[in-house]
Order: structure tokens, then C-alpha cells, then sequence
């Protein structure tokens, strides 16, 4: 039932564990009393940080589940699939933050949905390498399953290149060599992932690579790990593709070493090398595998050896690829150190060897806008385009945080429109002077006239600034370029 008043409010967060006394009574004091409303008091114990906009909202709902998965306190969504969403949260007793994967509700009372799920949970809590998200728990509660997992401060590889593009080559081999010590290290066990792709290979802020989603692994019957004992061997309609088109058997490790090489094409090219489609019909057709355009063609700055060594991996024929990932990790990170100097040229002409051709290209800075109104989203697009800024756009300010957390981040400075956004907009703003993967991140919190409140709560100092409503054109280029440069 949704609290009436600020009592029943305080009443509901109590009983659900999301705030003492002691926190409520402070709240209560900044909203006014108990005659303030339930948002008064609701927004009181967001500026306090003892609630998130996600429990708020459920809060002022009368929402009664969805707070806690095991021990795991959820502070707010960071994804979602059509399968599973996933939040950020933190258990309880060691403060430690975890990733909770709830199974989405529709399939909930599917039981064949269902041990899927929790097979994923399964099999990936009794893998345990640096490489590969380490799974803590597997269970159930408000009506549904969940996995809690160890949480990594990035994105995955697929948002981070579709925000930045082709990665510079020697990024590409450290993230390549990555996973395969962690590909490596299942296979040994006899574990085939069957799910290689972008989406499953999470980048930390640090730059750490790792597998994630082994919900489609199977085992080798002759020589899987005992402890993982016997099941299935499922895969996506991309493995049966390959497999049908190379008359290979479907547990075969040399499948997830193809897929690991469209990984790495997507990382040294920028682009698929497959393409995307959901269209199951143009992913089942074998002949894709036959048109996949040369890494050359894209990127002919990339180094012929890593060329090579990453089509080698996606031969067509089995027994032209690497035949482990054993040996595909020899010989990457026998590459990682041959191009470990800072000064190593990052490619050769083909044609002519005695022409060096530029490692980069310089680019416009760029700016991530976070703004939710349409409208103003084109209008401050134009705007900061006009200054001489390229400009990312995106509706979520803890998506912004989640991006510029990764390495690299995905611009060189962050502009939030606190107009529509309000205290989320000021709650991310302030995050980058409390976080340390974001402490370095120069900002701009933009506030309407009448939003003079949230400008005085705002955090401010040498990389953090506030602009007001209407926004003077030469006051904005002052700030962005001196925040930009105290940040260099």
C-alpha cells in the first residue's frame, strides 16, 4: 500500500531495513516534521545518502520486495537484458559491493527459465580465476532467482567500443592475452564457455578483463572437473552456425577460440566483424563466417603480426586455428611483449616499411552530455558542438558514472543538466568528489534559475563547477576549458 503520510513512509523504510531511528529522525527534521509528506521525507534521506533513487521510488510505491537478494542490499539498477537485470548492491555485515542478477519476473514461473539461470550461478561459482567474474551466491527470493556476483567498476567490452570506437593495438593484445588466461584456465577444467562475445567480457576502470556468463558452458564428459559434475551442452545459434559450416562437435574448445577472435577483430577494428543482427535466420547462415572483410581492410595501422595472429584465431577451418587456448596465449603474449614499449611504433606500411603511419589521429574533446528532455538534449548538443566539442548524450547520470569509470573513459569531460534530472543530477555530480575511479573527472552541473538550492548543495572545486541558467556563452567556455586543462 503507498505510505500516505511521512509516518507511514518512515514506518515502511524501517521495517524493510533501509533506515534506523536515529537516520529517520533526521530526515524528518530536515523535511519539516511529520507533517511533511512522504516525498519531503523521502528526498530528505536521498540528500542524506541513506536511500537511493531506487529504493525511493519502490518506497513511495508501497513496494514491499525487491531490497534485498540474499544478504545483498540493492542500491540501483546498472542493466538489463531481455533475460535478467542487473543491480549494484551491498551486503550486509562487510559493506562489500556486489552485482545482484535478478531473473526478470515474466520468466519466473518458467521452470525450464529458471535452471538455466541458476545453472549459469552454478557453474560459475566453481570457476575461480582473476579472468572471470567469481560468483558468490545462488538463489531465490521475492518470488524469483538470483546470482551474486563479484562487481566490476566498467562496462562491458561492447559498450566501451561502441562509445570509443577501434582500441589502440596494444590495448587489444593485453585485453586478448586476458582472456585467454581466463579461457584458458576453463578449458583446463573442461569447461567450453559457448557464449563468447562482446557483451560477456566486462573491462574494469583499471583496465582488468574478465568472462562473464558461463550459463551456456558445457563440460567434457572425459575430462571435465568432477566437481562440475555432468549437464547439457546448449549453444547459441552463432557456435551451431560455425560448427555446422566447419563439421565440428559441438563442445569443441576451438569454437570459443573462433569467437574470441571476432572479440578481438571488434576491438582492433571497431566494428563486427559478423555484423549485428537479431534476425535468427541471418545468424544461422553458415556462409556468414565465409564473408567476414579482411582486418586490413578496416585497420591497416594495425601491426601485421597482430593481425594475423587474431585471423588466425577465426580461420574458418578448425584445424587452421589455434588448437588451444594455450597456444593462442603464447603467442599473444609473446606479442604483448614485444609491443610493451611506449615507444614502440604502432604500425608499419605494408606496401612501403620505411613509412610510419600515424599511431592518432587528433580529435575535437569530447563532452558526455547527461540530459533526459529531448528537446534540451539537441539544444545543449548544438550549443557545446558550436564551443568545439564532440558530444556523447545519454539519459542516466549513474550510466555516465558507470562509463567514465572504464579504461579509457569515454570523453574528456562530463556536462549534467540538473533541470529535469534535479537530485539525481546533483547525486552524480557529487559522486565524482566521493569516488575514487571518478575523482579526476571534470564536470559541469548545469541548474535552472530556479534550482539555486541544488547549486549550493553541489560539491564543488577545481575540476567541479556549476553553471546557471541562462547560460552565458563565453562563462561556459572559460569553465569547460580551464576544468579540461586543471584535469590534463
Amino acid at each position: 500500500m503507498k505510505p500516505e503520510t511521512a509516518e507511514a513512509f518512515a514506518d515502511l523504510a524501517a521495517d524493510m531495513g533501509l533506515a534506523t531511528a536515529a537516520e529517520l529522525r533526521r530526515g524528518l527534521a530536515e523535511a519539516g516534521g511529520e507533517a511533511a509528506s512522504p516525498e519531503l521525507l523521502g528526498n530528505a534521506l536521498l540528500r542524506q545518502e541513506v536511500l537511493t533513487r531506487y529504493q525511493l521510488d519502490r518506497l513511495l510505491r508501497g513496494d514491499r520486495q525487491g531490497y534485498f537478494f540474499g544478504t545483498a542490499k540493492i542500491l540501483y539498477q546498472v542493466g538489463a537484458g531481455a533475460f535478467a537485470r542487473v543491480y549494484r548492491g551491498v551486503q550486509q555485515g562487510s559493506g562489500e559491493t556486489v552485482a545482484v542478477k535478478v531473473l526478470r519476473s515474466r520468466y519466473a514461473g518458467d521452470p525450464e527459465k529458471c535452471r538455466e539461470f541458476r545453472r549459469e550461478g552454478e557453474m560459475g561459482r566453481l570457476l575461480r580465476h582473476p579472468n572471470i567474474v567469481a560468483i558468490e551466491d545462488v538463489g531465490e527470493a521475492n518470488d524469483t532467482s538470483y546470482i551474486t556476483m563479484e562487481f566490476m567498476e566498467g562496462q562491458t567490452l561492447r559498450e566501451l567500443v561502441k562509445i570509443r570506437g577501434a582500441i589502440e593495438p596494444r590495448q587489444t593484445i593485453d585485453l586478448v592475452v586476458q582472456l585467454l588466461r581466463g579461457l584458458d584456465y576453463a578449458h583446463r577444467r573442461g569447461v567450453t564457455h559457448r557464449d563468447m562475445k562482446a557483451s560477456n567480457v566486462l573491462v574494469s576502470a583499471t583496465g582488468t578483463a574478465k568472462l562473464v556468463d558461463f550459463g551456456l558452458a558445457g563440460i567434457d564428459a572425459e575430462h571435465g572437473d568432477a566437481a562440475l559434475g555432468q549437464v547439457d551442452r546448449p549453444r547459441t545459434v552463432d557456435y551451431a552456425a560455425l560448427e555446422k559450416l566447419s563439421g565440428m562437435k559441438n563442445d569443441d574448445v576451438r569454437s570459443d577460440l573462433y569467437f574470441l577472435g571476432t572479440i578481438a577483430y571488434l576491438a582492433a577494428a571497431g566494428s563486427s566483424p559478423l555484423g549485428e543482427s537479431r534476425d535468427r535466420a541471418a545468424r544461422s547462415d553458415p556462409q556468414r563466417f565465409t564473408r567476414v572483410e579482411p582486418l586490413k581492410s578496416k585497420r591497416p595501422d594495425v601491426p601485421a603480426d597482430v593481425r594475423e595472429a587474431i585471423s588466425r584465431l577465426m580461420h574458418v577451418d578448425p584445424l587452421e586455428r589455434y588448437q588451444t587456448a594455450s597456444d593462442a596465449l603464447r603467442v599473444f603474449e609473446h606479442l604483448a611483449t614485444a609491443y610493451a614499449s611506449e615507444g614502440h611504433v604502432a604500425a608499419v606500411s605494408d606496401t612501403n616499411p620505411e613509412i610510419v603511419l600515424p599511431s592518432a589521429t587528433k580529435v575535437q574533446p569530447r563532452l558526455m552530455l547527461v540530459e533526459r528532455s529531448g528537446k534540451r538534449q539537441d539544444a545543449l548538443r548544438k550549443f557545446l558542438a558550436a564551443l568545439g566539442y564532440r558530444v556523447l548524450v545519454t539519459e542516466n547520470p549513474q550510466r555516465a558514472l558507470a562509463r567514465f569509470s572504464s579504461v579509457p573513459p569515454p570523453a574528456e569531460g562530463l556536462v549534467i543538466c540538473g533541470s529535469v534530472l534535479g537530485e539525481e543530477a546533483l547525486a552524480a555530480f557529487n559522486q565524482l568528489t566521493s569516488d575514487p575511479f571518478l575523482v579526476k573527472v571534470p564536470a559541469v552541473l548545469l541548474v535552472g534559475s530556479q534550482q539555486q538550492g541544488l547549486a549550493r548543495r553541489a560539491a564543488c572545486d577545481r575540476r567541479r563547477k556549476v553553471v546557471s541558467s541562462p547560460i552565458d556563452r563565453d562563462l561556459m567556455e572559460q569553465t569547460l576549458a580551464g576544468l579540461l586543462e586543471a584535469s590534463g
